[in-house]
């Protein structure tokens, strides 16, 4: 065992019985760095990436390299998703220096941690075009004992480049007015026709682009921006990126018809997912997307929760050495498991052939193995085979959960089991607003369960965060991210509540998001925080990639307290916070999706909804959720009774303004102007709709 069996992080302990002699990322390994003058080979990964676990076992597993590496370099491994903060900055430098990122991230640095060297995956042994470990290590050392002049030159170099780097989120101009319109076409320019997502291949799920598609129909009335957004989420459900046998998404599409997937399932991928189904079932009533709907969360319940209710990282992609190997099935596999009436029903509709219905990325041959996915859908199956559709789900359902059974009998795939507060803070707005739009009381109650737990051990007394929690312990003081999407879990949970102790929590953590990471020159937010140790520079981050960035997240934040409080200063901190960031979402819309819905929402005028009533009934909620299935994007929900008046007249002083009176009565407020107050639910649809 070398140092990091001490560590909480699965992947780290994954690599805790490597030959390597592994330091956690720590003053330990950089004063012994110093002390020996030896560079540092930095790794960074994390439990479920598949390279990584290739990179392992073909090098960090090897004496020889092992060797290598001990003699050369003091080495460090750090997990990603522990420590964000260290992996972007090196990811930054690695995308400077080579063109591309990727995981497992490779760098090279002298012992006060400045780089001169960036790959990602390397091999054991040189290949055309990737340099091996066995060359690579020999080669450096005698850079670094023979040419330190060049190796320091190269070190001035890169740090030079990345000061550069810093300069994202110091701009000052307005967003033009058709940004998001830009957004739009570059979405449907890229976007496939004939198998939905955009591009060829590979095809990620990015949920908060269809998301700003939907929000794009519900406030200019483009039929092509849900059109793009239903039609794709479709067809992520009928692949094979969605598991047709345990549920829940993979991590994304390796080819153009979403077949195969990588197959890895991370938790914030089923968030993000499971909110863009509920936001495109609210306008089209999907019956199938209500469906994915109940069976994600299905999956995230047996597979993704803790038993404190709060939410697992992720689940691996690879069993016994193999990726997929766990999902996938061959022909004579299901004939065996299944009676021939149940074998050939499943075979014809789930596309399963007996040569296998997928290729080898690297050979381009039948594997012989199957992923199942389905053409179509079951409703449209029952129709055009004239079956009964409610018989058919039920006969496809039992075989299903027989497939499922002999499934589990496998060496499952590695369940990375840390909890991580900003992938929480995801799933519990994710679940929040998908309990109140169907007016499933249980999915909301699976969100309070989990902010209970994060609450409890990652929320300090004055509102900082700590990002990770693994086996009781919490630790590693939080990020943006962390302040960000938690602030807009709480959010969502108290408007599918309305709880006031939801709306007080997340504004003051909002406060402390702002006093640590705030911009108060140009606007905007840093990724880590002041009083963290600063590592090449702080930087900021506004690109939506895998998930929104943090400042996205921020941006329609401060939009939503600004409409629930009335406080000007997140108005103030909203508009400083696009100026800041104007040039790159300008040069590139698209890719800044999540963020521009915040801006679009707030242009179109963020509407509020204000009920005061006596008490609360039997009904209410279910009432109000009644109106918020029409409400525009972004729209706001405020509710005061006499027993919570003074507690909610605290949090936002302008709800003083709003008398509770012997009747139900119903305020719709946009652009800063209300309309007459109405006294049913019926009244204010009726003025929502029109």
């Amino acid at each position: 065992m070398n140092r990091l069996s001490d560590e909480k992080s699965p992947y780290l302990q994954q690599h805790s019985t490597n030959p390597v002699d592994w330091y956690p990322w720590g003053d330990n390994a950089f004063s012994k760095a110093i002390k020996e003058d030896k560079p540092i080979f930095l790794s960074i990964g994390y439990a479920t990436c598949h390279w990584c676990h290739v990179m392992e076992h073909e090098s960090f597993e090897d004496e020889d390299v092992a060797e290598l590496m001990n003699r050369v370099f003091v080495n460090i491994k750090v997990d990603r998703e522990e420590r964000p903060d260290i992996d972007h900055t090196y990811m930054t430098i690695c995308q400077m220096l080579t063109g591309q990122g990727g995981w497992p991230l490779t760098i090279v640095m002298t012992p006060d941690r400045k780089p001169f060297f960036a790959a990602t995956y390397l091999p054991k042994v040189s290949r055309p075009q990737r340099i091996g470990m066995l060359d690579l290590i020999p080669a450096i050392q005698k850079a670094w004992l023979s040419d330190r002049e060049n190796v320091l030159e190269s070190v001035e170099r890169i740090k030079q480049g990345f000061t550069k780097t810093l300069d994202l989120g110091k701009g000052s101009s307005p967003l033009p007015e058709n940004i998001t319109a830009q957004a739009q076409d570059e979405l449907s320019v890229r976007f496939d026709e004939v198998e939905g997502g955009f591009g060829t291949s590979p095809k990620f799920p990015s949920a908060h682009n269809l998301t700003f598609l939907i929000n794009q129909f519900h406030g200019t009335g483009d039929k092509k921006s849900l059109h793009m957004a239903e039609f794709t989420l479709n067809k992520m459900r009928l692949g094979g990126i969605w598991d047709h046998i345990g549920y829940g998404f993979h991590r994304y599409s390796t080819d153009r018809e979403w077949l195969l997937p990588h197959f890895e399932k991370m938790l914030y991928d089923q968030a993000m997912l499971l909110f863009a189904y509920a936001e495109c079932w609210r306008i089209t009533d999907h019956p199938l997307f209500r469906q994915t709907i109940f069976e994600l969360t299905e999956y995230i319940d047996e597979c993704l929760t803790s038993p404190e209710g709060a939410f697992y990282s992720a689940e691996d992609a690879d069993s016994e050495g193999e990726e997929g190997k766990f999902y996938v099935w061959n022909f004579e596999e299901i004939q065996n498991l299944l009676s021939p009436e149940e074998s050939e029903l499943f075979i014809n509709i789930f596309e399963i052939a007996d040569n296998g219905n997928f290729r080898d990325e690297s050979t381009g041959q039948k594997t012989g193995a199957n992923i199942p996915h389905l053409k179509f859908d079951l409703f449209d199956i029952a129709k055009k085979t004239d079956r009964d559709p409610n018989h058919l789900k039920d006969k496809i359902d039992q075989i299903r959960l027989r497939l499922k059974k002999e499934r589990e009998k496998r060496i499952r795939p590695l369940l990375d089991d840390k909890i991580l507060t900003d992938w929480n803070g995801l799933m519990i707005a994710s679940l929040a607003r998908a309990g109140s739009l169907l007016n499933e009381e249980k999915f909301i109650k699976k969100a309070e369960n989990a902010w209970e737990t994060i609450n409890h051990y990652c929320v300090r007394k004055d509102h900082s965060l700590l990002h990770r929690l693994k086996d009781g312990d919490a630790a590693i003081a939080g990020m943006a991210d962390d302040y960000a999407f938690l602030v807009y879990g709480l959010i969502e949970l108290y408007q599918a509540t309305f709880k006031p102790i939801y709306l007080e929590t997340a504004i003051n953590i909002q406060e402390r998001f702002d006093d640590l990471f705030y911009d108060k020159e140009f606007g905007g937010y840093f990724f880590t925080s002041k009083t963290a140790v600063p590592l090449l520079g702080r930087q900021k981050e506004i690109y939506d990639g895998a998930i929104p960035s943090s400042n996205s997240v921020a941006a329609l934040n401060l939009s939503r307290l600004f409409s629930m409080t009335g406080k000007s200063d997140y108005n103030d901190q909203f508009q400083k916070l696009f100026q800041a960031f104007s040039d790159p979402i300008s040069d590139a819309p698209a890719g800044y999706t999540a963020a521009l819905q915040a801006w679009e929402q707030s242009q179109n005028g963020v509407s509020q909804i204000i009920i005061t009533l006596p008490e609360f009934t039997e009904d209410t909620v279910s009432n109000i959720n009644k109106l918020r299935k029409i409400a525009p994007p972004g729209s706001t929900f405020l509710l005061k009774t006499n027993p919570n008046a003074d507690h909610i007249n605290k949090i936002a002083e302008m709800m003083k303004n709003y008398e509770v009176k012997d009747q139900l009565t119903i305020y719709v407020c946009s652009q800063f102007v209300c309309k007459n107050p109405v006294h049913s639910y019926d009244e204010a649809i009726d003025m929502l709709t029109q």
